[in-house]
C-alpha cells in the first residue's frame, strides 16, 4: 500500500514518515513539503537516512496525492481540506488528525467522504480512544452528581485550545451525560466572577516546553474524585494508530469514519 504524508519535513510528519517506512505492509511513496521548501525534490528515503527509494518529497498537491494510494495528513485545517477534496475526486484514502476545525469546515470534510474513505480523529492513539470510551460510560453512571473538568497540556508552539482531543473527552462526558457539548461546555472563566453552574464540562488548558500531550478528565464529587487521565510520552503512538487507520481504510467504502470504527 503506497501512502504520502503531508508537511513531511514537520515534527509529526517525520514521525509518521518513519513509522510508514518501517511498516511491511506499506510503502512510503510521497511526501509532501509547502512551496519553496528547500527539501522539495529529495528523494523520500535518503531524506529518513535510509536507500535511496525513488521517491521524491514536492510542494505540488496533485504529484503528491498521485503518488499515493491513501493520504496521512497532520496539518491544518486549510491545507487538510484541500487535500480532502483532492482525495476525493481521485477517490485516494484519508486519514487526518487535523485538529482546529470549525464547525463548517468539519461538516465539509465530511461532505467528501461521499467518494472516498476518510478517517478524522482528534487522536490517533489507542490508550486516548479508550479513555473516551471509559470517560463516555463515567459520565453515564455519575450523572451530574459529580462535576466534570478536562484538563490538557501541550508544548508552547500548539495553536489551537482546548486541544481537540480535549474537546472529543468533553463530547464523550456530554453523549455519556446525553448533552449537548455546546449548551454546557465552559472553555473561559477569567473573569467570570461566578458560581459553576451545575452540569457544566469546564476545560482548562495549559501551554508549555515540549509536552507531547496530556490529558484528565476530572469527576469531582462531594467527598471523593476521580480523575481518568492519559500521558504521551511520544508521537509514534498517533503515527503507528494513523498508519493502522490507512490500512483498515484500504478494505472500506465511501465514507467518514473515526478511529472508534477502527479500533471496533
Amino acid at each position: 500500500m503506497k501512502i504520502g504524508v503531508s508537511a513531511i519535513t514537520g515534527k509529526m510528519g517525520l514521525t509518521i514518515a518513519q513509522t510508514v517506512q518501517n511498516n511491511p505492509i506499506c510503502e512510503l511513496s510521497s511526501g509532501l513539503v509547502r512551496l519553496g521548501n528547500g527539501f522539495c525534490g529529495q528523494d523520500i528515503g535518503q531524506f529518513l537516512g535510509y536507500e535511496k527509494s525513488g521517491f521524491v518529497i514536492t510542494d505540488q498537491l496533485l504529484q503528491f496525492i498521485d503518488s499515493a494510494d491513501a493520504i496521512i495528513d497532520f496539518s491544518s485545517p486549510t491545507l487538510s481540506l484541500q487535500l480532502a477534496e483532492l482525495c476525493s475526486k481521485q477517490q485516494k484514502i484519508l486519514v487526518c488528525g487535523t485538529t482546529g476545525f470549525s464547525s463548517a469546515e468539519k461538516q465539509k470534510l465530511a461532505e467528501f467522504a461521499k467518494n472516498t474513505a476518510i478517517v478524522w480523529s482528534a487522536n490517533m492513539s489507542l490508550g486516548v480512544n479508550l479513555l473516551m470510551n471509559l470517560v463516555e460510560q463515567t459520565a453515564k453512571i455519575l450523572h451530574d452528581d459529580f462535576d466534570i473538568e478536562v484538563v490538557e497540556m501541550h508544548h508552547n508552539k500548539k495553536v489551537d485550545a482546548p486541544s481537540g482531543t480535549a474537546l472529543s473527552l468533553g463530547l464523550a462526558a456530554a453523549n455519556g451525560r446525553n448533552v449537548g457539548l455546546n449548551n454546557v461546555a465552559n472553555t473561559n472563566r477569567c473573569n467570570a466572577n461566578s458560581a459553576r453552574k451545575k452540569g457544566e464540562i469546564g476545560f482548562a488548558t495549559l501551554r508549555g516546553g515540549d509536552v507531547v500531550g496530556d490529558h484528565t478528565v476530572i469527576f469531582a464529587g462531594d467527598g471523593e474524585r476521580l480523575e481518568l487521565t492519559h500521558k504521551a510520552s511520544n508521537r509514534y503512538i498517533f503515527a503507528s494508530g494513523a498508519v493502522r487507520a490507512a490500512i483498515w481504510a484500504s478494505a472500506k467504502s465511501a465514507g467518514f469514519y473515526s478511529m472508534q470504527d477502527v479500533l471496533k
